[in-house]
């Protein structure tokens, strides 16, 4: 358990069970790639912001990560937490239960504050979900992690991920692996940021927003190493690309609309039919 003195958490029981049960079939089935664990602290307690782009890569990022003998506390869906094995493992190692839309959510952040106070890691998805950038870079993050960065002033460490995704795709219409040929699994930390230039600032919604692009900016570019390529100038927002589906439906309505005042009729797999399709094609 963390101590009160801020030494590193222990890797306690439910943690080694974990990793006895994970670590074989991971080694096993996949090549691996890792980089920058000089730059994980060795003490105190520390930040990190990941990327996600496969339902497989919090096992790819936990194991770099217990290699380096500092095991992170996620931040997890609640309803992973309830009964069986796997809710029992979430408890036992100490992950926080994450109450999405309820009085209850911000107690997530207030776990995630008084454990790095307590010496330990905490991982942050800032994306909150897979990516749904068509190329697999990071979306535009949330804001959490950033709340937490200034409330604690702990270290915050960039880490990117890729492999998990070519072998378990995320938004597949059958999710299973595709372990042939072998894949490697690339995890890779960089430094820790300096956001020292926003301490002494009030944490606005603006602020949060600068810091937030600052991390995933990192994040981008630790990516942007692995895959050997630039990543794109703009990052893909979910609230935009919403907002731009919202627009073209409503467009397609009033010209349907308008059609249907003047006497046409759309016949059934018109145009508004087609392109319905073909959004739902391109936003899968």
């Amino acid at each position: 358990m963390p101590g009160s003195d801020g030494k590193p958490r222990k890797i306690g029981f439910w943690y080694r069970l974990a990793a006895v049960l994970a670590k074989p079939p991971l080694i096993l089935l996949f090549k691996r790639d890792w980089r920058g664990m000089e730059h994980i602290p060795q003490d105190g307690g520390f930040i990190t912001v990941v990327n996600h782009n496969s339902y497989l890569d919090p096992l790819s990022y936990a194991h770099y990560q217990y290699n380096t003998g500092r095991v992170p506390r996620f931040l997890a869906k609640v309803g992973l937490f309830k009964g069986g094995f796997v809710g029992a493992v979430m408890r036992g190692t100490g992950q926080i239960p994450v109450y999405r839309e309820s009085a209850d959510a911000v107690g997530a952040f207030r776990a995630a504050v008084e454990a790095i106070e307590k010496g330990e890691c905490v991982a942050f998805y800032p994306e909150g979900t897979l990516t749904r950038d068509p190329e697999m870079w990071p979306m535009a993050g949330k804001t959490g992690a950033a709340r937490v960065a200034l409330l604690t002033r702990a270290p915050v460490v960039p880490v990117a991920q890729w492999g998990a995704n070519l072998a378990m795709p995320p938004y597949a219409r059958e999710k299973k692996l595709r372990l042939f040929p072998r894949k490697t699994l690339t995890v890779q930390a960089g430094p820790p940021l300096d956001l020292s230039a926003f301490y002494d600032r009030e944490p606005t919604a603006e602020v949060l927003r600068e810091v937030t692009d600052v991390m995933m900016d990192a994040v981008s570019e630790q990516l942007a190493v692995v895959r050997g390529e630039p990543a794109p100038a703009e990052r893909y927002d979910m609230r935009k690309a919403a907002a731009r589906r919202r627009e073209q439906r409503a467009v397609r309505e009033d010209r349907q609309e308008a059609r249907t005042a003047d006497g046409q009729h759309e016949p059934a797999g018109g145009a508004p039919a087609a392109a319905e399709a073909a959004e739902g094609e391109t936003n899968a």
